[in-house]
């Protein structure tokens, strides 16, 4: 059987990101892709010059319709920018009580734009991320929802269990943005999984966070462990940037069909 997944997200004009990215993504780890638009975005490996959220009440419609036909094996959740449309994917999410529910709480692009405004964050805490079982920030997402910096190994792992503790969720806290490795940690229940990768050199990263957390929430739709599914999709997406997919003027994306070009 085929595992289903449902991503909640953004669309990206240049499909490295978001909506693209995660169908990409999902299709490639061998599960049906699904799709809720909760915004669309005009940019490019050089920056985002516009978002439109998508109405709330458009959004609930996208889930309803989906639920109401193909329950998914697993939904991953992405850039939802406004405090209503959070509000409402939590609404019908609490209503539907989906397995395998993946939060990436993205917050900023690889380009520094602002993706989710200010006063979503404390919607985004209080109602969507207590809902999941998995939440993937980055450390800068990190230390948004902790309100404090993250400068050692040994902060991220504090800062996964107080995540943990403060969401009752389990949290993989991902360390691409320290220089000296590429090591996530994931909390779950108390435990500590050490995920530390090669480090690959390339300025190409643009939608890194949305492939990683959309192969995991894949892992999970085909019945994996939630350690093996980290385990697995951290290895897809290494694999990805090394083949060394250069395109656009700017951070450019991966290629998520890297594994169609092999000999």
């Amino acid at each position: 059987m085929i595992g289903t997944v449902l991503t909640i997200a953004g669309s990206d004009t240049i499909g490295g990101a978001g909506i693209q990215a995660d169908i990409k993504t999902i299709t490639m780890q061998g599960c049906y892709a699904m799709t809720v638009i909760a915004a669309l975005t005009a940019q490019n490996t050089m920056g985002v010059t516009k978002v439109m959220d998508i109405p709330p009440q458009f959004i609930a419609d996208q889930i309803d319709a989906v639920f109401a036909d193909i329950v998914p094996d697993a939904v991953k959740i992405g850039m939802v920018s406004d405090k209503n449309s959070i509000h409402v994917i939590a609404e019908r999410l609490q209503h539907y009580a989906p397995k395998n529910l993946v939060i990436d709480p993205v917050m900023v692009s690889t380009s520094g734009h602002a993706l989710l405004k200010e006063d979503a964050i404390d919607t985004l805490c209080k109602e969507l991320l207590p809902l999941a079982d998995l939440i993937t920030p980055n450390l800068p997402e990190a230390e948004v929802l902790l309100g404090k910096k993250i400068n050692t190994a040994d902060e991220m792992r504090e800062a996964a269990q107080a995540l943990c503790d403060q969401f009752r969720t389990s949290v993989l806290v991902k360390g691409g943005h320290f220089t000296a490795s590429a090591a996530d940690v994931l909390c779950v229940g108390g435990k500590f999984y050490i995920f530390e990768t090669e480090r690959i050199k390339t300025e190409n990263t643009h939608g890194t966070g949305c492939t990683l957390s959309s192969a995991i929430a894949s892992g999970l739709a085909k019945g994996l462990s939630l350690p093996e599914s980290v385990k697995r999709a951290k290895h897809y997406l290494t694999e990805a940037l090394k083949t060394g997919f250069d395109i656009g003027k700017g951070c450019g994306p991966l290629l998520h069909n890297y594994r169609l070009f092999e000999n």
